[in-house]
């Protein structure tokens, strides 16, 4: 996918949480990655938890999977991203426990090439 310009200044998170960038743009490999980068912008200007708040959530995520893979191989940035935002929405209360495995398992369950709804 094209990079995409990130003049935002949420998108100052630290070395360890930066998102992956060319010559300072944004780069996505796959559609859900900046799906899931836009629904976490869109659902803070909505007021749903602070970008610092956001953060916070992803450092602390890295550092789990950090932990846990010592040596690094898998290492998916957006996945990542996409569990700390999971995590801070559960925790803020926005989606109820359990409910992000029920609708990820329906979406799973669908014939491929079936991308909405």
């Amino acid at each position: 996918m094209a990079p995409q310009k990130g003049g935002d200044a949420r998108l100052q998170l630290g070395a360890e949480a930066a998102p992956p960038s060319e010559n300072g743009e944004l780069v996505f490999e796959a559609p859900w990655e900046a799906r899931v980068f836009a629904l976490a912008h869109h659902l803070c200007d909505a007021g749903h938890y602070s970008w610092d708040d956001f953060r916070d959530a992803l450092i602390a995520e890295i550092a789990q999977w950090d932990a846990a893979h010592p040596a690094g191989e898998g290492y998916v940035y957006y996945e990542r991203f996409q569990a700390a935002l999971e995590a801070l929405l559960v925790k803020r209360g926005v989606v109820a426990t359990g409910a992000l495995e029920a609708e990820t398992a329906k979406l799973a369950a669908r014939p491929h090439g079936h991308d909405h709804p």
